[in-house]
């Protein structure tokens, strides 16, 4: 079973966890500031949130669990009924406030499917890595 860097706790990602790297809580003077000058709705500072604040946090994982991150990505837009709005919801019970909710993001979908652009080329090597190994043993 794969697990989750540094612990002994088996690794399961959440589709909330592609976003963590926007998420602002008690950040909010340092990280909310730098987010907070992109347009989330622009496809070009689409690019540059996803490539210099999500796509890095996930610089700690192994390339099989990127290879799941990119899975779990890829399985959620295959389904065209997923409402990925509901990503961008606050939830105050757990520390996670996202630099813009979602009523400030247009095109939900469409941000993840950039997220899953870019990743499918920046991890392609991983990807491939991956894809070739037998995840059952992992």
């Amino acid at each position: 079973m794969l697990m989750l860097p540094f612990t002994r706790l088996p690794y399961e990602p959440r589709l909330s966890h592609v976003l963590s790297g926007i998420s602002i809580y008690d950040r909010e003077e340092t990280l909310g500031k730098a987010l907070w000058v992109y347009d989330p709705n622009k496809y070009e500072d689409q690019q540059e949130i996803i490539k210099s604040f999500i796509v890095p946090e996930f610089d700690y994982l192994t390339y099989r669990h990127r290879f799941l991150i990119y899975k779990l990505l890829e399985n959620h837009l295959q389904d065209t009924d997923f409402d990925f709005s509901g990503e961008f919801e606050s939830d105050y019970d757990d520390p996670r406030v996202l630099a813009w909710d979602e009523t400030e993001i247009i095109d939900s979908r469409g941000f993840f499917e950039h997220i899953y652009e870019i990743v499918s080329k920046l991890w392609r090597d991983d990807l491939l890595r991956a894809s070739l190994e037998d995840q059952t043993q992992w």
